[in-house]
C-alpha cells in the first residue's frame, strides 16, 4: 500500500516525509474543492427546476383565471337583470307646498310729534305694553296754552257783544212799532218812520255780525284746544312700544316733512305672515285656506293660521303672488321680523303622475326614466314638474299605465331584456 491510498482519511497512519506530507494534503485539498463545486452545481439546478415549477404553475393559473373571468363576462352578459318595478300614481290631492315667510306685526305705525315743545314726561320705554289711547309722552308748550286762554276771554267778549246787539235790535223792535203807530195817527212823521224801520234792519244785521264772530272764534278755540291735545302723545292701538326717539327734556317739532319721530308702536296679538306663492300654486290659493306655520327655532311647535287676504295679482318679475297669513299670538311668542316656513295644502287643479325620486336617470342626455315593456327596459326621457324628495311628478314624457324600473343596473340600456324581481314586504 502506498502512502496516498485513502487519503486523506488515512494520512494520520503512515510516517511520511515532509514532501510526501505536502503532496498528500494538496491532494486533499482539490478534492474538497471538486466536491464544493458538485455540491453547488447540485443546488443550482435545484433552484432552476424549483423557479421553472413555480412559471409553471402561476401561467397555469393566471390561464385558469382568466378562463374564469372570460366565463363570466359571458354568463352575466347572457344573464337578464332582475329589477324592482313600481307603478306610475295618478295624483289628484291636494299637494304640500313649503314656501318661507316673514312674520310682521298686525299694524305698526311710527308716532311723530304734532305738537313743537319740550318733552315734559315720557311714561314709556322699548318693550312697554300699552293700550289705545294710554299717554305715551307729555310736551310742555306754554305758548299754546296762552294762545287757548287769549281765545277763550274773546270768546266771551264776542258772546256779550252778541247779547247788546240782541238788545239794540229788541229796542229798535219796540222804537220802530210805536213810530209807525204815531206816522199812522199822524202824530209824527214819515221820515221818522222810515229810519226807525231802517234801525231795526240795522240791528238785525248787528246781531248776525256777533253770531258770526262768535262761530269763528269757538272754531279758533276748538282749534287751539286741539293743538293743546297734541301735547299729550298718546296710543293709538293696542300694542307693544318697538322703538323709543326721544326722552324727557328732548325738543321735538311738528312738521309736515321733518317732524320728530317720538316712537314706534306695534300690534303682536295677531301676526300677518307674508309669503309670496309661485305661479303653479297662486290659482289654487284662496282666502280661509288653512296653513301651518314653524319657526326654526321652536322646534316641535307649529301655529296654525289662515290665508285672510292675497294681492289678487301676480308680480311680473317673479311671477308670484303676494299672500298674508294671520296667526293669532296671544301669548306673545312670535315676534315681528322672524323668519318662518309656511306649509299649504293646495288643491291641484290637474291630477299628476307621481313616481319614486330613485327611478330617475341622469346623464349626458338630461333626466330620464326607464320603464318596463314586455320584458325590456324602455329608456325615455321626462320633465319634472315637482320634486318633494322621496316622490316626483313628471310633467311629460310618461303615461298613467306604465311601470318604471327602480334602482335599475347602471349598464342598463335602452331595449335590454330584464326580469321583473318580486318586491320586498313592508317592514311592520
Amino acid at each position: 500500500m502506498t502512502p496516498y491510498d485513502n487519503a486523506p482519511y488515512a494520512l494520520e497512519a503512515y510516517e511520511f516525509t515532509p514532501q510526501d506530507r505536502a503532496v498528500a494534503i494538496n491532494r486533499s485539498g482539490d478534492d474538497l474543492e471538486r466536491d464544493r463545486m458538485r455540491l453547488a452545481r447540485r443546488i443550482g439546478l435545484g433552484a432552476a427546476a424549483t423557479l421553472i415549477v413555480l412559471l409553471a404553475a402561476g401561467a397555469v393559473q393566471h390561464y385558469s383565471s382568466h378562463n374564469a373571468a372570460v366565463a363570466a363576462m359571458e354568463a352575466r352578459q347572457r344573464a337578464v337583470p332582475k329589477v324592482r318595478v313600481e307603478p306610475v300614481k295618478v295624483n289628484g290631492s291636494a299637494r304640500d307646498l313649503f314656501l318661507p315667510g316673514t312674520m310682521n306685526a298686525f299694524e305698526s305705525a311710527t308716532i311723530y310729534a304734532r305738537q313743537s315743545g319740550y318733552v315734559a314726561e315720557r311714561r314709556v320705554d322699548i318693550g312697554s305694553k300699552v293700550k289705545a289711547g294710554d299717554v305715551l309722552a307729555t310736551i310742555a308748550a306754554p305758548e299754546i296754552d296762552d294762545q287757548l286762554n287769549q281765545a277763550r276771554a274773546q270768546l266771551v267778549q264776542m258772546q256779550a257783544a252778541l247779547k247788546q246787539a240782541e238788545a239794540n235790535h229788541r229796542l229798535a223792535q219796540v222804537t220802530n212799532s210805536r213810530t209807525q203807530a204815531l206816522v199812522a195817527d199822524g202824530w209824527q212823521t214819515k221820515q221818522q218812520g222810515d229810519t226807525d224801520s231802517v234801525a231795526v234792519q240795522t240791528q238785525a244785521a248787528g246781531v248776525g255780525v256777533a253770531q258770526a264772530n262768535i262761530a269763528a272764534q269757538a272754531a279758533q278755540v276748538a282749534r287751539l284746544e286741539k293743538e293743546q291735545a297734541y301735547e299729550q302723545v298718546v296710543a293709538p292701538f293696542d300694542g307693544v312700544i318697538t322703538q323709543r326717539s326721544i326722552d324727557t327734556g328732548s325738543l321735538v317739532t311738528a312738521d309736515s316733512t321733518n317732524g320728530s319721530s317720538m316712537f314706534a308702536i306695534a300690534r303682536t296679538n295677531v301676526m300677518r305672515v307674508q309669503v309670496y306663492v309661485p305661479q303653479d300654486a297662486a290659482l289654487g290659493l284662496k282666502d280661509g285656506v288653512v296653513a301651518d306655520i314653524t319657526v326654526p327655532e321652536m322646534p316641535g311647535r307649529t301655529f296654525t293660521g289662515h290665508v285672510a287676504r292675497t294681492a289678487e295679482a301676480l308680480q311680473a318679475g317673479t311671477r308670484t303672488l303676494l299672500a298674508e297669513v294671520d296667526v293669532d299670538n296671544t301669548d306673545g311668542a312670535l315676534a315681528a321680523g322672524t323668519y318662518c316656513t309656511v306649509k299649504f295644502e293646495v288643491p291641484r287643479a290637474n291630477p299628476v303622475l307621481e313616481i319614486p325620486a330613485e327611478a330617475l336617470i341622469f346623464n349626458r342626455d338630461g333626466t330620464q326614466v326607464a320603464v318596463y315593456q314586455d320584458g325590456k327596459a324602455s329608456i325615455r326621457k321626462v320633465s319634472l314638474a315637482e320634486d318633494d324628495g322621496d316622490h316626483v311628478d313628471i310633467a311629460t314624457g310618461l303615461q298613467p299605465t306604465d311601470r318604471v324600473i327602480v334602482s335599475l343596473p347602471v349598464d342598463l340600456v335602452d331595449g335590454a331584456p330584464v326580469a321583473v324581481r318580486e318586491s320586498a314586504a313592508p317592514k311592520s
